[in-house]
């Protein structure tokens, strides 16, 4: 069964340059070293990003920012990318990642774990009160 997801095209991309970075590194380093490789990797798919890319964090209707959010990458303008070198993605990465969404204004993210044996990854979709989460 095929789905057409939004972005699936970007998606695809990262996904494959993650698996590329996954497969020739394994899991062990840290995070900063799967940020520079992935940058690398999605430079050769020719998808263009911003890396570690600051967005003000607002409260309610409050006009001034409470603080500054960092993310990993922001990919052709739509994606939101954060990287984790963990042992075991967990329920508050998804949340966060969600968050983050929210903070920039996007629809659709990506969770990246290259600390597991298998690199693991969810695609979250926030264009709903209940995202729905792809792995």
């Amino acid at each position: 069964m095929k789905t057409n997801l939004k972005y699936q095209d970007i998606t695809g991309k990262i996904i494959g340059a993650a698996f590329e970075v996954h497969k020739f590194l394994g899991n062990g380093f840290q995070e900063v070293i799967y940020q520079r490789a992935l940058a690398i990797e999605m430079r050769k798919a020719g998808l263009e990003f911003a890396r570690e890319v600051e967005h003000d964090i607002f409260y309610k209707d409050f006009p001034e920012p409470i603080g500054r959010r960092r993310a990993d990458f922001v990919v052709a303008g739509n994606v939101l990318v954060e990287l984790k070198a963990i042992t075991a993605l967990e329920n508050v990465h998804e949340a966060q990642l969600l968050n983050y969404l929210k903070a920039y204004r996007l629809e659709v993210g990506l969770l990246i774990n290259f600390g597991e044996k298998s690199l693991k990854y969810k695609r979250l979709i926030l264009s709903q009160p209940n995202p729905r989460i792809h792995n």
